[in-house]
């Protein structure tokens, strides 16, 4: 069976690796244009187009998919299948036609939970006990296809963003190879979606990692862990960022406003929040590289009663 594969981050690159130990014939990579990347802007190839290229399978990168011309060359493959985990790009029509088998799409939610483009974070971010993988057939609208496979992962106390990422990522793409047969031989069924039942999954932003310290504790830990390692969760010190790195969401409360530094300790220092207290244990200073609490109250003196933000 040919297939095109259609991805573009880390993710969908565990996601064809493992597709790659199977016995189908991936004749064409989809990904996404090299980008400027780091305080060089260095032009770096997606972690999909490093793969295949290091595989030796033809590449392209349209800026534009749904351009006739970039259309014609998906169709010149000659795919049975198309398979997308991750491309960034919305698939037109003319492209979802093409496969005699479909457009199969691997997501990183339990659809309809979380249609959109950050599923994993928005998971964490949200308090979820557990969230999966979706395998689905692709429709013109944003994952809203008929399901053909699920699989469940839990979401633990601790699960960071990047974490999580690399469980589904696996998850995925052993999720994919199971259905592929099924699809294959009809004996899959596919299972049209409810309504979506959980916020849309938007894009993260910068700007969505300062924390809020009117917020409750066990919330802004939520955000410190789901955010992590990108954008990550900051607040501020006199005027410089401070990045938040490990948090614990404690009980307790001090008569002060959010955000004021509460207990100093060895280890660590615990900051008021809308309820409860959230204490650090791990940090970067403007400029700097990621330390312990304990290494940064060493080299940076922090007070009781100090409000950061």
């Amino acid at each position: 069976m040919r297939i095109v594969y259609m991805g573009t981050p880390e993710i969908a690159a565990t996601i064809l690796e493992r597709l790659l130990e199977e016995p189908y014939e991936v004749v064409l990579v989809v990904t996404q244009p090299d980008r400027p990347k780091g305080r060089g802007n260095t032009m770096t190839c997606s972690p999909v187009k490093e793969l295949a290229v290091s595989r030796g399978i033809p590449v392209f990168t349209p800026e534009k998919l749904r351009l006739p011309e970039n259309v014609e060359v998906v169709r010149e493959a000659n795919p049975d299948m198309i398979v997308v985990a991750a491309f960034g790009q919305i698939l037109p029509k003319s492209v979802l036609d093409i496969p005699q088998y479909g457009c199969i799409n691997v997501h990183a939610s339990l659809l309809p939970k979380y249609r959109g483009a950050a599923p994993i974070q928005w998971s964490i971010l949200d308090g979820e006990s557990e969230t999966g993988v979706t395998i689905m057939y692709m429709n013109e609208g944003l994952d809203t296809g008929d399901i053909l496979l699920q699989q469940v992962v839990p979401i633990e106390d601790d699960e960071t963003g990047g974490s999580l990422h690399d469980k589904l990522a696996v998850a995925g793409a052993e999720a994919l190879v199971q259905a592929i047969p099924g699809i294959l031989d009809g004996t899959l069924e596919p299972v049209p979606q409810g309504e979506m039942t959980t916020p849309y999954a938007k894009q993260l932003t910068k700007e969505m990692g300062r924390l809020d310290f009117s917020w409750d504790a066990a919330k802004l830990a939520r955000y410190v862990r789901g955010l992590n390692p990108w954008p990550g969760t900051f607040t501020f010190r006199d005027g410089q960022m401070l990045k938040i790195w490990g948090v614990e969401a404690c009980d307790g409360w001090y008569e002060a406003l959010p955000g004021t530094v509460v207990a100093v300790e060895k280890e660590s220092f615990s900051i008021q929040t809308g309820s409860g207290v959230l204490r650090v244990t791990e940090v970067q200073p403007q400029g700097k590289r990621r330390m312990s609490a304990e290494e940064y109250l060493r080299g940076y003196r922090l007070e009781k009663g100090f409000i950061l933000g």
